[in-house]
């Protein structure tokens, strides 16, 4: 009996390549060009009120990716989640 073995899942996106590896974001260029993107995003709009879904159908980003991106910017004191689960600038 053979036991086949997945490779790594590796997601990507046009202007992201390879940001997600084996389900874990690597600290990469892009990775640290998408943190500033979305922030400047988020301070060039104030009024931005986004949920995990609709964040990844704006900068077409994988769910795990940009989970990982907003979670840093709360981590970062950018962003904060409110009570209902969107992510808003910070105060």
């Amino acid at each position: 009996m053979e036991i086949r073995r997945e490779p790594p899942r590796v997601t990507e996106t046009d202007e992201q390549p390879g940001i997600v590896r084996n389900g874990e974001p690597q600290e990469t260029r892009e990775l640290l060009e998408l943190l500033q993107r979305v922030e400047g995003e988020y301070r060039e709009m104030p009024g931005l009120s986004l949920t995990v879904s609709q964040a990844g159908r704006l900068w077409g980003l994988d769910r795990s990716t940009c989970a990982f991106v907003l979670t840093t910017l709360i981590e970062r004191r950018v962003l904060r989640q409110s009570t209902n689960g969107t992510y808003l600038l910070g105060s």
